[in-house]
């Protein structure tokens, strides 16, 4: 199951892949075992969903450029815990085309005398780069981020680019003048195409501007939500929440599945590209709210709603005791729980199970090899309920 990939020359300095130099099937058991020690009191864990091909799987790449005394213009990465570019040209876990673009855009920075942004003056023009990349359309979006809304000779420039990349389907100018670890700022312009690429998940399709949450996995988000859609266990008479919906992903994708599809999601620009998508996908049966999750699922309690199946797919921090008291009030016969960090799971897990709520089923899957973090889906259900559901592995 893939190869040993331990020939990255930054791996040091940008300290983003910290099992860069263990073999692949030497990662999973690491993290196997680390789910295993976290969750073992709720009960067996399954084995670990690995990649087959476990490379280049990030279709979203970022890449800061700033300037180097004697080398000019360079790209990279920050090297961890710092705002210093590594220069890097192409990487392991990255889109191999989206890396030849990066390299592309900086040779062309160099040649139309663009200086690249100084974090310390707030001088210069060329902040990032992002290449967001459809892993099923091929679509592939080009964010050009600058520190001021003039990009010079700009129609030279796209074409340039175009030529060396005829694959590219849309360029956005984005204008982050603000001093701010932010990548991307509020302004942005569509130089090119229609200013956002589609992909295809769990035979959805989903539109991704370039302020998108979209998984960066393509291939193992699939296994991680067609697992989490086998535990929801739908009939097509269930009324279902996915709270922290992000775009739509996993709701829509389970939609046809259920009676009803309700998605909760703070952040405003998200719920907007997830009305967009359900439209895209002729789905009638969703409803998006921009809510606190939370806050949400208790007026609904308080309203005496029936819900029969919670999906929650919370932050790296976990979810709130406000949320998953509001879970427990609902009463929902199952409770899908998507975490991406198994400490927060497990203190997670302690809370809902206090009362008339069990473990069923955990498995762990692996979305980010040669880095240490690790997903994990969890079906949680009423004490009283027998979970005699169809595994389909």
């Amino acid at each position: 199951m893939g190869v040993n990939m331990n020939s990255c020359s930054v791996s040091k300095k940008c300290g983003g892949c910290q099992y860069i130099e263990m073999p692949y099937a030497e990662q999973l058991k690491k993290k196997q075992k680390t789910v295993e020690q976290l969750l073992k009191k709720y009960g067996k864990v399954n084995k670990i969903i690995g990649m087959e091909k476990p490379e280049h799987y990030r279709n979203k790449v970022h890449a800061a450029f700033a300037f180097h005394k004697g080398k000019g213009i360079v790209s990279g990465i920050y090297q961890e815990g710092t705002h210093h570019v590594v220069p890097v040209d192409e990487c392991l876990l990255e889109d191999a085309k989206a890396d030849e673009i990066i390299v592309s855009v900086r040779k062309l920075a160099k040649s139309f005398k663009l200086k690249a942004y100084d974090e310390d003056t707030g001088y210069g023009l060329l902040r990032h780069v992002l290449v967001r990349v459809g892993h099923a359309t091929g679509q592939i979006m080009v964010v050009l981020v600058l520190g001021s809304p003039i990009l010079p000779s700009k129609k030279n420039f796209i074409n340039e680019l175009c030529k060396l990349h005829p694959e590219i389907t849309t360029i956005v100018l984005n204008v982050n003048n603000k001093r701010t670890s932010m990548v991307l700022g509020e302004k942005q312009q569509v130089l090119y195409g229609k200013g956002y690429i589609e992909d295809c998940l769990c035979g959805r399709t989903f539109r991704i501007s370039p302020k998108s949450f979209y998984q960066v996995n393509a291939v193992q988000t699939e296994k991680l939500y067609n697992k989490a859609i086998e535990y929801a266990s739908l009939s097509g008479q269930e009324t279902v929440i996915d709270a922290y919906c992000g775009i739509g992903t996993i709701g829509l994708a389970a939609a046809e599945r259920a009676k009803k599809m309700i998605g909760v999601e703070l952040n405003q620009a998200a719920v907007k590209d997830a009305i967009v998508n359900a439209k895209i996908n002729g789905i009638k049966n969703a409803d998006f709210y921009q809510n606190d999750a939370g806050r949400f699922m208790i007026q609904l309690a308080e309203a005496g709603e029936k819900i029969d199946v919670v999906f929650m797919d919370p932050p790296r921090s976990g979810s709130t005791e406000q949320f998953m008291e509001a879970v427990l009030r609902l009463q929902p016969e199952r409770i899908v729980y998507i975490s991406c960090n198994p400490e927060t799971l497990a203190r997670d897990l302690g809370y809902l199970t206090k009362g008339r709520y069990r473990v069923a089923e955990m498995t762990p899957v692996d979305m980010f090899p040669f880095t240490d973090d690790v997903e994990t889906c969890v079906l949680v259900v009423q004490t009283k309920i027998n979970t005699s559901y169809r595994s389909e592995d």
